[in-house]
């Protein structure tokens, strides 16, 4: 795990930039402590900030190949390395220098061309530039588990793991040139991230996941699909056969996914996702370290579950707990890091885990994207309970929802007969909906144009006539996953150098699960029906049928109590006044204090705005970054 910053210049002239982009390439430090360096020609200046995973003495980036023709910059985990490397030299005679994955994925490029990227499984964004060919080929994984940012000037196109470099780099004063986009300030407000490929900086964008790209010295930056997810659902014939199925792909993954030259630990939240992933790890690393965080207020913590799992599966568990003031005091920093606002308050913990988990490991297992995949979410299983409702004919459901309207407010039934009386792509845009169009009147720049269809009436269409369970889990691969799930694991865990791996976001895992009916996914009463299954002598029983919960934080009281002249700050000292009324903000926060409402969601998506604002525009805040530079050894 890395950070890299490349630059392709327009017109020969990269050298000129070399200075800048070293300096700027400081920024990803935390990403990369054990080494770095640069290397460039007239049209191309590469940079890099290793974290030492495999191959920890060799394998240095950026890394030539083939007579120094090609070389690599790259972020990531290939978890088929040494199978891909012994079939590149059985069928084209690859050689290599080194017993890395790296080297892999340049081999690869060299016999496979641009298609290379499909036979890799792992985690990535790379930069691959070809001094003879003189073109720049890139990708980012199937997911979108690794950032990789892109912005374009009259010098040329810049790419990087962290925005906050390249707005180092970004022409203007103070090295700030980049705009706020308030259409994505829009979406952030109802989504509570900047659905990609957008960032909150007009003049920055993200590759997307799944996607690959190539371009030359002066030319346009060209991009494609590699992988768009289908789900090619087959009748179940013997569901036992399934369950195995599903368990030994995710074992298969998880084995691969503990491959390093350095200790691997595991995140264990309690659910039953991260405890199979333990428990499968457990089987290649008897001495296995798990993770979990609290809060110092009862019924905001998992950490007795998870210790009670992780005695069951036999492993040595580590409990870090969060204070309000811890909170307070870091959250400046932890936005810093984030480089776009995201405001799920999960990434707290998250930080603090990993903060912690970084004293004894230097890889974790984590259970991100079962929930998309197998059907998690207890969204998904609406459908079912609406389906009485949404069969009937278009004109009695619309008349069904106006008797529903008329309905008094917290009347049993009402909001049942609403949602079923609205189309799937007016209702679901995601696992978080913040302020809905009809709440934005203190943002001042809201267009009425702008909606959250924008960003999802393209999915639907491309995910065609699926069921609405297959609909959902399709939009929220491409939203909420990608938006929130993932930049949140890879920021915070980064933070800390600290590697996280994914072992149920594998393209293996994905042929497995995407074939599975509706029924085996999510019934009226349960969620992730085939996994709980196949997980049934993997999973201790008191962790198989528990309710989804997550790393829960108690900002609804904190808000009220502990947070609240912290807020209150925070807004009065914002500089977003011409963005947002900040008299609003402060009238729902003294509603949120006095009831019987609840804005918490609300202003945390407003306060860690104004605080992104206040350190990525205004520069009024600088939060102190750690030096820390953690040892190779763990």
């Amino acid at each position: 795990m890395c950070g890299l910053l490349g630059f392709l210049s327009n017109d020969g002239t990269a050298k000129e930039v070399r200075d800048d982009l070293a300096a700027a390439l400081d920024l990803a430090r935390h990403r990369g402590p054990d080494e770095g360096g640069t290397q460039g020609d007239e049209d191309t200046v590469l940079g890099f900030r290793r974290l030492s995973i495999i191959d920890l003495d060799n394998s240095h980036q950026p890394l030539p190949y083939d007579d120094e023709r090609y070389w690599l910059l790259f972020n990531g985990e290939i978890y088929n390395y040494l199978e891909l490397r012994e079939r590149l030299v059985r069928e084209h005679g690859a050689t290599f220098a080194t017993d890395g994955d790296s080297e892999v994925i340049l081999a690869a490029y060299k016999h496979l061309g641009e298609d290379c990227v499909r036979h890799l499984r792992g985690m990535f964004a790379f930069l691959i530039w070809d001094t003879h060919e003189r073109v720049l080929f890139g990708a980012r994984d199937w997911f979108g588990i690794k950032p990789l940012f892109t912005m374009t000037d009259s010098r040329g196109t810049f790419f990087g793991s962290e925005k906050k470099s390249l707005l180092a780099l970004a022409q203007g004063a103070g090295g700030n040139g980049a705009e706020v986009d308030t259409r994505s300030l829009q979406h952030y407000l109802t989504l509570q991230y900047v659905p990609e490929p957008a960032t909150m900086h007009a003049g920055i964008c993200r590759i997307e996941s799944g996607t690959a790209f190539r371009q030359r010295p002066g030319g346009p930056l060209e991009t494609w699909r590699y992988f768009t997810p289908t789900f090619p659902v087959r009748q179940v014939d013997d569901e036992q056969r399934l369950y195995d199925g599903i368990r030994d792909v995710l074992a298969d993954s998880v084995a691969k996914h503990m491959r390093a030259d350095v200790t691997v630990g595991s995140f264990l939240s309690g659910g039953i996702d991260s405890t199979a992933i333990a428990a499968l790890a457990k089987r290649h690393n008897p001495d296995l370290i798990t993770f979990t965080t609290g809060f110092e207020r009862e019924g905001f913590s998992e950490v007795d579950v998870a210790a009670e799992s992780a005695a069951a599966i036999g492993v040595r568990h580590v409990v870090k707990t969060v204070s309000a003031q811890e909170m307070m005091d870091t959250l400046p920093l932890i936005v810093w890091y984030l480089d776009d606002p995201v405001a799920d308050p999960a990434l707290v913990p998250l930080y603090f885990v990993a903060r912690e988990a970084r004293k004894h490991v230097k890889v974790v297992l984590s259970g991100e994207g079962a929930d998309e995949l197998f059907g998690g979410y207890n969204i998904y299983r609406e459908p079912a309970s609406l389906k009485a409702l949404t069969s009937l004919p278009g004109g009695l459901r619309t008349a069904l929802g106006r008797l529903g309207r008329r309905l008094p407010d917290g009347m049993r039934g009402k909001d049942l007969l609403r949602r079923g009386s609205i189309p799937l792509e007016e209702r679901y845009y995601g696992n978080a909906r913040i302020f809905r169009d009809d709440e934005l009147g203190f943002l001042r720049t809201r267009d009425p144009r702008v909606s959250f269809r924008d960003v999802t009436d393209p999915l639907y269409a491309a995910v065609g006539p699926a069921d609405d369970v297959t609909r959902m889990q399709y939009v929220d691969l491409f939203t909420w996953l990608r938006g929130d799930i993932l930049v949140k694991a890879d920021k915070m865990t980064m933070a800390n150098s600290l590697e996280l791996r994914v072992p149920f976001l594998d393209p293996e895992v994905f042929r497995v699960a995407s074939t599975l009916p509706v029924a085996q996914r999510v019934t009226k009463e349960q969620t992730k029906v085939a996994l709980r299954r196949a997980l049934a002598d993997v999973v201790p029983a008191h962790v198989l049928q528990r309710r989804k919960l997550g790393f829960p934080v108690p900002i609804r009281h904190w808000l009220k109590d502990e947070l609240y002249d912290w807020a209150r700050g925070i807004i009065d000292a914002s500089g977003t006044e011409h963005l947002i009324d900040r008299a609003a903000a402060r009238t729902m926060l003294e509603q949120h204090r006095t009831g019987p409402h609840d804005y918490s969601r609300k202003l945390w998506t407003l306060l860690v705005f104004m605080l992104w604002h206040g350190i990525f525009v205004e520069q009024r805040i600088v939060p102190e970054v750690p030096a820390t530079v953690y040892p190779v050894s763990l």
